[in-house]
């Protein structure tokens, strides 16, 4: 059985989640569409502190009571808004002929329900932000790089808004994880038909041309023909400009590779270049 996990947080990307998971579903022939909102641990009421020495028995008694009534009338609210969610999004991929789907509202840690959720699972799919996108436009969800670490599946960024999806490129260093990249490009459905470009940031030399020949290799083996691009600078602002001047549609790119690339995901050249590429993006480990 081939499953997809949607993660849903009822932000302004969860359409283009919605989205890109049936778009995803159709290629992948994904037979069980996985949607899951969290709603995150609550903690107890507590009063504060009594610095003023002021606060009798029954005044605290009274605000804890109080607190733990707002407590229950939140938690309602929040199952309620968390039901809503999932029934909207699971009436969106309905709209697009999918009917095998499984909502799932659960409380807890987004990356412990991640685990629990995606065995079995062959991709997950999360929006590049969160319910604060309109207030922090410049700032990626703070949960999207703990789920591309812990994720043991391909993790689909999704942008803004859906774009049908007609060219990629695979950002490609040679490293193990980029090779796993375009391993697992070669022998998807995913990828079938749509046009490929393969880039390396670098100045060209032997290693690269040898690494650029075993990877177009592997893709020809998957009936797939590419591109391959060599081009110096800063891999974020090349790749940036190479999605925006080609008219790339979605990146792909293995995560964590002991080089250069490594940055891409552990610190800001990461954050960067997901930020500035305005187009969904694959992860792979």
């Amino acid at each position: 059985m081939s499953k997809i996990v949607a993660m849903i947080d009822g932000s302004i990307y969860s359409q283009s989640v919605s989205d890109h998971t049936a778009w995803a579903a159709e290629r992948l022939g994904a037979t069980e569409i996985e949607l899951v909102h969290v709603l995150g641990r609550r903690e107890g009421p507590s009063a504060p502190a009594d610095l003023s020495g002021s606060f009798s028995a029954g005044m605290r008694e009274e605000l804890l009571k109080e607190l733990a009534d707002l407590d229950e009338l939140n938690a309602k609210a929040a199952q309620k808004r968390g039901r809503l969610i999932l029934e909207e999004a699971q009436a969106s991929l309905k709209a697009k002929g999918i009917t095998t789907i499984a909502p799932r509202l659960r409380h807890g840690d987004l990356i412990e329900t991640l685990a629990a959720v995606e065995t079995r699972a062959d991709m997950v799919v999360i929006g590049k932000r969160g319910s604060a996108a309109d207030f922090a436009k410049m700032h990626l969800g703070s949960n999207l790089e703990r789920v591309v670490r812990s994720s043991h599946v391909p993790v689909l960024i999704t942008s803004r808004a859906f774009k049908p999806i007609r060219r990629f490129l695979i950002a490609f260093d040679g490293g193990r994880t980029a090779l796993k990249a375009v391993d697992y490009v070669a022998r998807t459905a995913l990828f079938s038909g749509l046009e490929c470009h393969l880039l390396t940031v670098g100045e060209r030399s032997a290693e690269i041309e040898r690494n650029l020949d075993n990877a177009r290799a592997l893709l020809k083996g998957g009936n797939i023909q590419v591109s391959l691009d060599v081009i110096p600078g800063q891999p974020d602002q090349v790749i940036a400009k190479y999605v925006e001047d080609v008219g790339i549609d979605l990146l792909v790119m293995g995560a964590y590779s002991h080089s250069r690339f490594r940055h891409l995901f552990l610190g800001s050249t990461t954050e960067e270049t997901i930020r500035n590429c305005l187009i969904p993006a694959l992860i792979y480990r």
